[in-house]
């Protein structure tokens, strides 16, 4: 079972892919809540911005799929804090891609970036919070991952090979006394779901998705996601055969 954080106040997280959108607004309102962040990201100017000087924050550039870059953050993290309460992979990667629209070298950067620089995180926190013997990782995915959908030939892919892994870890660390969090988000509004020339459903700004996302931590459940009335949906529609989910897909996303 995953332990419960109601109260942020001291708590160490590390946030990979903080430098806008879910990961931003997270690590700026577990600010708010007394928690210390460590901002991760490529952009190491855009990181300052996020951070505005907070007396509580580290900013700790790095490239996620560069495991040099990645080792040399986690070795600056722990020489500041000497541990880790909680830490988060909140990077990602999307393009829209259809089938006749294939991009192989996109498809690979997105691979990279969704599943295996996760696995590369997963791998440098993993055995830090097992020397500890207690704290918590998590992955951000998304509903895409939960069954095929048009126009995500890659990045769904991507999150269902990432929300299988968190699983993994959760069934052999769960009994170590180490938490495991599987964040699904629907659909949030950041300079990546920009590109999207379709209406998305019950769409969330970043600071709502943070909040949904902390509001989940105070409880226990493996699976955090959001928005309900639109999750559900999908973890229905994934349940279907194949023979009744296809057309009805496809007649909804109007392909």
């Amino acid at each position: 079972m995953n332990e419960p954080i109601a109260d942020w106040s001291g708590k160490r997280v590390w946030l990979l892919g903080a430098s806008s959108g879910i990961g931003a607004a997270l690590g700026r309102q577990l600010l708010a809540r007394g928690a210390y962040v460590a901002f991760s990201a490529r952009n190491a100017a855009r990181l300052a911005e996020v951070v505005g000087g907070a007396g509580r924050a580290l900013v700790l550039p790095c490239d996620a799929t560069d495991e040099a870059s990645l080792d040399a953050a986690r070795d600056r993290l722990l020489a500041a804090w000497s541990g880790l309460d909680v830490a988060l992979y909140v990077a990602g990667d999307y393009q829209p891609m259809r089938a006749w629209q294939f991009d192989l070298p996109r498809a690979r950067q997105m691979i990279e970036v969704n599943f295996v620089a996760a696995v590369s995180f997963a791998a440098r926190v993993v055995p830090l919070l097992l020397r500890q013997g207690d704290g918590q990782i998590g992955f951000v995915a998304s509903v895409a991952g939960y069954r095929g959908l048009p126009r995500s030939l890659i990045y769904g892919p991507t999150k269902a090979a990432l929300i299988n892994f968190a699983e993994a870890l959760h069934l052999d660390l769960q009994p170590k006394g180490i938490g495991v969090r599987l964040i699904n988000p629907g659909f949030v509004a950041t300079p990546l779901t920009e590109q999207n020339d379709f209406a998305m459903p019950a769409l969330l700004t970043p600071e709502q998705a943070a909040q949904a996302t902390i509001d989940g931590f105070a409880g226990t459940a493996f699976e955090i996601h959001y928005p309900k009335r639109f999750t559900r949906l999908l973890k229905l529609l994934a349940h279907l055969p194949y023979r009744i989910y296809f057309p009805l897909v496809r007649r909804f996303a109007g392909s």
